[in-house]
């Protein structure tokens, strides 16, 4: 068995801290090369295409016509998952309701910026969405959860779950499940990048959306890429990664613990414990073995390869100060701080998507319905985008009115600024021309 990953932070030189950074993702060369056919395939030959990617890629014989799920398999799933995943979905659905039903904006504001005119914003759904879930490494209800309720609180009127078909051919039970539970109606078994082309050109089964969310393989993050002139791709979320933060006042076997719940996703995944205590890597070397005997084989092998490998292991820093500096410049997509006091340390992290603070908040709990949306940008996107939220299904609008007495002030301004940018047609528009028409 290969030694998990360590690397003593203050003796690594300024290629060697950036290299920690990198994440499996980085280079999607081969990806884009290869999904290229793929989508001018599902564009040209539309369900055909889609039939025989569900049975070469995802070996999965989905039957002609049956791209959509029934309702007999919305049914169906209902009998088929255990009453007590059923109620943990509920569980889950209502709290993420509650906690995004609060980021809902106004619908319209107007403030008076001078007497007389008005400015402000307009808020309305986006027409059309698809959610992407996926199952490559397994089944993910929580991932449908997360994206649907955000959609549905929205109000967004068309609504549509694309997911890889099981080898059977059909949609995973508890998937089914949470998207009725949700609100959403309409499941296509389609995964991969073939599953964004038809979210963006449409086929005779799958109604073209004009924005595809959801977290995805590289197949899928390169597809987005390639496609983002024709479908809004939505915030970049790729394979998982996770940044463990444990400072002195907590036993490293629980760092080592919730390592392992974004590494067991798969061998694509980051996942790193940082701590300056040497009490803690040792505690939590000691601890892996116990944690692993306990995993699946599967869940075992995907994180075994991502603690020994490239994009993993544990970070040995000189100071809290240093971690935190290593944290912010790694941008993880989750960060637990593992501490008594977690808000000590919370003011000085400004790069992380979700923060998760104390023992008793694993990303366990987050992913599976605390509240706050675990869709969240991968590979440093967190210096730039957040969690997807109800405001990922909206756009705005800006809306300006401005009242006869208060017209001259602007007009003035706007011929002035008109004249000196060289636009004659803004200037006119503005000029003794309009007042003629203007009642």
């Amino acid at each position: 068995m290969s030694a998990v990953s360590f690397h003593d932070y203050a003796k690594l030189d300024a290629a060697g801290r950036a290299a920690l950074t990198r994440r499996s993702e980085a280079d999607l060369s081969f990806f884009l090369d290869k999904v290229g056919p793929i989508i001018e395939a599902v564009k040209t030959e539309g369900d055909a295409a889609l039939h025989r990617f569900a049975r070469d890629l995802d070996k999965s014989p989905v039957a002609p016509g049956a791209l959509k799920a029934s309702e007999a398999e919305f049914e169906a799933a209902f009998k088929a998952v255990d009453p007590k995943v059923i109620e943990a979905i509920r569980f889950g659905i209502d709290n993420i309701r509650r906690f995004h039903e609060e980021q809902l904006p106004e619908p319209m504001w107007l403030k008076e910026i001078r007497p007389g005119a008005f400015a402000g914003d307009r808020v309305t759904p986006i027409r059309s969405v698809a959610l992407y879930i996926p199952r490559g490494k397994g089944a993910f209800p929580s991932v449908t959860m997360m994206t649907a309720v955000p959609a549905v609180v929205a109000g967004v009127p068309d609504i549509a779950i694309l997911t890889p078909p099981t080898p059977d051919g059909s949609v995973d039970a508890a998937t089914l499940v949470a998207a009725r539970l949700a609100g959403v109606a309409t499941v296509y078994k389609v995964g991969g990048a073939q599953a964004v082309a038809a979210a963006a050109f449409g086929t005779e089964t799958v109604k073209p959306a004009m924005k595809i969310v959801g977290p995805g393989s590289p197949w899928v993050v390169a597809a987005k890429r390639l496609l983002s002139g024709v479908i809004d791709a939505g915030l970049p979320a790729g394979p998982s990664e996770a940044i463990i933060f444990a400072d002195d006042t907590v036993h490293g076997g629980l760092a080592a613990l919730d390592v392992l719940i974004e590494a067991e996703h798969g061998p694509d995944s980051s996942a790193y414990i940082v701590t300056h205590s040497r009490r803690v890597v040792e505690e939590a070397l000691a601890a892996l073995p116990e944690h692993w005997s306990r995993m699946t084989e599967q869940r075992v092998e995907f994180s075994r390869k991502v603690l020994t490998g490239a994009f993993g292991g544990i970070i040995l820093t000189d100071s809290v100060e240093q971690s935190i500096d290593f944290i912010n410049a790694y941008a993880p997509e989750h960060l637990e701080i593992l501490s008594t006091d977690p808000f000590s340390h919370l003011g000085r992290i400004t790069e992380a998507s979700e923060i998760l603070m104390g023992p008793y908040t694993p990303v366990s709990i987050a992913n599976f319905g605390l509240g706050p949306n675990a869709v969240l940008p991968t590979s440093r996107w967190a210096r730039t985008w957040g969690p997807l939220s109800t405001h990922d299904f909206l756009k705005r609008s800006s809306v300006g009115y401005v009242t006869r007495p208060a017209y001259p002030a602007f007009a003035d301004a706007a011929r002035t600024l008109a004249r000196y940018e060289g636009f004659s047609s803004h200037e006119q528009a503005v000029t003794a021309v309009r007042d003629q028409y203007l009642p």
